[in-house]
C-alpha cells in the first residue's frame, strides 16, 4: 500500500500524505516512504521545489502510537527536509498535531487554510515535544512556544501565522500558493540551493549539536509509567489518572 502519492507540474513535485486510516499519523511505513520520495526529488533535475500536502481533514496526527517510527529515523526525516537543496512548501488544509508540527516546521514555507488547527499534545500524554523542538524552536515565537508546549491548547491558522509556525494563513490556500510557486519556478536551481543553505544553517547546527540528547530524552519519556498511562488513556478515549 502506497502512503505517499507523488504528482508534478512545471517543476514542482507534490508529495501527498495518503494514509487516511490513521489520519496521516507518522508510522514507520509513512516516514520511510516520505524519506524515499524526498530523496528521489533531491536527485531529480526536473524538480525545482516540493509541495508537501495531504488527503482528508488531517495533515498529520503526530506519531502513530501503534506503529511509531524509530526516533532516529524521524529525526533523519526532519533533517532531510531542512537540508534538502530544494525548497519544501507545506500546503495545509486540516489538523496538525504533536509530531506533525515538527514535520510542518521543517518545511521552508507553509500556507494553512481556515479548516486547519494545531496542537502540541505531548504534555497531555506524559511526553514532551523533544525531538520536534529542533524545528519548532528556531521558528516559533518563544512566548507562544512557552504557552503551547506546556498547555497542549488547540489554535487556528491565524494564530499559527502570528507565532510564525506557518508563513501565511489564507482563505484560499491554492490561490495563496500561486505567487509562491511562481517565484520558486523563476529562481535558478543554484540560487535556490544557496539561498536555502543560508537560512537553514543554524537549524542544521542544532540538529548536529542536540539531536542525540533529545532522542535519548524522548525514548526515556516514552518508556515511563506516566507515558504508558497517557497513551493508554488516549487510545481508550478517557482522561489519564493525573487529570484534576
Amino acid at each position: 500500500m502506497t502512503l505517499i502519492v507523488r504528482t508534478g507540474e512545471r517543476g514542482v513535485a507534490t508529495l501527498t500524505l495518503d494514509s487516511p486510516a490513521n489520519r496521516n499519523a507518522l508510522s514507520a511505513a509513512l516516514v520511510g516512504e516520505l524519506r524515499e520520495s524526498l530523496a528521489r526529488c533531491a536527485s531529480d533535475d526536473t524538480v525545482r521545489a516540493v509541495v508537501l500536502t495531504h488527503t482528508g481533514t488531517t495533515f498529520c496526527a503526530g506519531a502513530d502510537l501503534k506503529a511509531p517510527p524509530d526516533p532516529e529515523v524521524f529525526v533523519g526525516l526532519m533533517r532531510e527536509i531542512v537540508a534538502l537543496p530544494k525548497p519544501v512548501v507545506a500546503r495545509v488544509e486540516g489538523h496538525v498535531r504533536a509530531g506533525g508540527l515538527g514535520l510542518l516546521a521543517a518545511c521552508d514555507i507553509a500556507v494553512a487554510g481556515p479548516s486547519s488547527s494545531f496542537a502540541l499534545t505531548e504534555s497531555r500524554l506524559g511526553l514532551a515535544p523533544a525531538v520536534i523542538s529542533l524545528t519548532l524552536l528556531p521558528r516559533v515565537d518563544r512566548t507562544a512556544a512557552n504557552r503551547y508546549f506546556l498547555t497542549g491548547e488547540r489554535f487556528d491558522a491565524a494564530e499559527a501565522a502570528r507565532i510564525n509556525l506557518v508563513t501565511l494563513a489564507a482563505e484560499d490556500v491554492d490561490k495563496a500558493l500561486v505567487p509562491v510557486l511562481d517565484g520558486l519556478r523563476r529562481a535558478s536551481p543554484q540560487g535556490l540551493a544557496a539561498s536555502k543553505e543560508l537560512v537553514t544553517a543554524t537549524v542544521l547546527e542544532s540538529f548536529d549539536q542536540y539531536a542525540e540528547d533529545l532522542i535519548a530524552r524522548s525514548a526515556a519519556l516514552f518508556a515511563s509509567e506516566e507515558a504508558r498511562e497517557g497513551m493508554t488513556a488516549f487510545l481508550e478515549r478517557r482522561d489519564p489518572a493525573w487529570v484534576r
